[in-house]
């Protein structure tokens, strides 16, 4: 980021607001600068995982930067941001529930029994269908999911691996999981 001039210094939070409103990087800096401490402190102990606070304080941001121009001036711009802030760690751990359940089911099929063959034929159809689904994705789509979710790499690794936003992979991942967990539903009658 660019280094802030000191006249943004001396500006209010309602007038670096205005500002940002009107597409001010540097005046969006400032705000950056004068917040994210605090919010990455209240995240930390929302989240109890520095990189994942990281990761929802950028989010935080670039949500903020996205929507700039429905910003209102005459609210705290504090409390704003802490409750997005607390609204981004919901969807967090909702969406982490979601996969966890994904990850149960995924794991119930994917483990084979050397003992019991039917438990190994459903291992071999669960990856079938894991595979089937993750085809179906559209290629970035199916880059993101395999890098995330196959191979374990985190939503910031992969956001400056592919040079994307977060907020990018965060979308990809939330509809390719959407897809592979209707392949799954559809091809093995869960209700």
């Amino acid at each position: 980021m660019s280094r802030i001039c000191d006249d943004y210094l001396l500006l209010t939070e309602k007038e670096l607001v205005e500002l940002v409103k009107y597409g001010d990087k540097i005046a969006f800096e400032q705000l950056y600068h004068n917040y994210k401490d605090r919010i990455y402190g209240n995240l930390y102990k929302m989240v109890k995982s520095g990189e994942i606070a990281e990761e929802i304080l950028q989010d935080l941001f670039v949500k903020i930067w996205i929507g700039r121009e429905t910003l209102d001036t005459e609210k705290s711009f504090r409390s704003y941001l802490f409750k997005v802030s607390e609204n981004l760690v919901y969807d967090f751990f909702r969406k982490a529930a979601l996969n966890k359940k994904m990850e149960s089911y995924l794991v119930s099929v994917a483990v084979p029994a050397a003992s019991s063959v039917e438990q190994h034929i459903n291992y071999k159809e669960g990856n079938y269908i894991l595979t089937k689904a993750i085809e179906s994705l559209p290629p970035r789509r199916k880059q993101i999911y395999i890098l995330c979710k196959i191979e374990g790499k985190t939503y910031g690794e992969v956001s400056r691996l592919l040079g994307v936003s977060i907020s990018t992979i965060n979308e990809h991942i939330v509809k390719a999981t959407r897809v592979v967990r209707k392949y799954f539903l559809l091809s093995t009658h869960i209700s």
